[in-house]
């Protein structure tokens, strides 16, 4: 249920309450009054205030005491006041004011604009912060409701696909010499696909997670780092493909990251020119508008520009899974992480002519 702002009058003499409940009268507000110190501290300790409203010249503990107070407890710490007074009002009180942590200072008689003004700025001031407190509570509980998803797809999915893939094994082993090419062949569909679900599992958790991992910026060798992304990539890919590497630039960014860029991009042009009889793939780099551009181009099958912006999204395909294998995540990876870096990616490629996929970094 929402609340009026609450608002701090602090001041000895009612009649100078009643002109500022008279001013502020028609602002959606709810005012607290105190005529002196010791009132307004108490009232702090039952109240929340967006405000306060200060008068300086006030006995017992007048209002640079009661600010300096207030500054000291934890409550109160980053509570705005503004400083009302008719008779501290040279330059030496205003700047003491301002010393003992005042927002404002305005002096007596005012004009009710110029009050009404400071106030509205600090009730839209607070109003903001709400409205970004519970936008941040919504975003901690979607947080949380994505770890649950993740968990689950993580753990629920992964245990049934184990017992797909050891129940397979277990009817080979002990029904293998019993069954015919076609049966045998029905057994391997079966640990193909579920190998293949296991890909899948593994790629959507990977682009989940990236929203919310935090970049570790750090300056890095491309070159280093794309010889050591291929001699991983030979561990588990057969291919005859001649890469070529250009003299690539150094740059700032999130090695873990940028290294599973690479990796997919990479992967992907090895793929993608396979079926070419003398498939090249050529990685090179360029510096435009500012901006360092990486260049991973192939001589594969390329693809039809007028379906270019389909390329980066979620299971997105232009060619079938009987022609090139794939989960179709992993180029949204890509464009999550150049995102992340506060860089572009973009692809061109014509049908059966090779494609380049290029991505920014400032």
């Amino acid at each position: 249920m929402n609340t009026k702002p609450k608002i701090l009058i602090v001041d000895d003499k009612p009649e100078n309450l009643k002109a500022l409940r008279k001013v502020l009268k028609d602002l959606d507000i709810e005012l607290v009054e105190a005529t002196s110190g010791n009132d307004a501290l108490k009232a702090t300790l039952c109240h929340d205030f967006v405000l306060a409203l200060l008068d300086i010249q006030m006995p017992g503990m007048d209002g640079y005491e009661l600010a300096g107070i207030l500054r000291e407890e934890e409550k109160t710490a980053h509570l705005p006041f503004i400083f009302i007074s008719a008779v501290y009002t040279d330059n030496l009180n205003v700047f003491k004011g301002y010393e003992n942590g005042a927002f404002s200072f305005i002096t007596k008689p005012f004009q009710p604009e110029i009050l009404i003004n400071k106030v509205k700025f600090f009730i839209d001031k607070h109003q903001q912060e709400v409205a970004l407190y519970e936008l941040n509570e919504e975003l901690k509980n979607a947080n949380k409701e994505l770890d649950a998803f993740t968990y689950s797809v993580s753990h629920d999915l992964r245990a049934p696909l184990r017992a797909v893939n050891g129940y397979a094994e277990m009817l080979n082993e002990d029904y293998g010499t019993h069954l015919d090419d076609e049966g045998k062949r029905l057994i391997e569909n079966i640990n193909y696909y579920a190998k293949k679900m296991g890909a899948l599992i593994d790629d959507l958790l990977a682009f989940s997670r990236l929203g919310r991992k935090e970049i570790q910026v750090s300056e890095i060798d491309m070159n280093e780092m794309v010889e050591g992304v291929l001699i991983e990539m030979n561990k588990s890919i057969t291919h005859n493909a001649k890469i070529k590497i250009g003299k690539l630039h150094q740059v700032n960014a999130d090695y873990g990251l940028l290294h599973q860029v690479m990796f997919n991009l990479i992967s992907n042009a090895i793929k993608y020119s396979s079926k070419k009889e003398h498939p090249i793939i050529e990685i090179s780099s360029n510096e435009k508008n500012g901006k360092i551009v990486f260049s991973i181009k192939d001589n594969g099958a390329g693809f039809n520009m007028k379906y270019a912006d389909k390329l980066f999204g979620v299971f997105q395909r232009l060619h079938s899974q009987e022609e090139f294998e794939g989960t179709g995540v992993g180029l949204a990876i890509v464009q999550r992480v150049i995102s992340k870096h506060k860089g572009n990616v973009w692809a061109e490629g014509n049908i059966n002519e090779g494609a380049t996929f290029n991505f920014s970094l400032t």
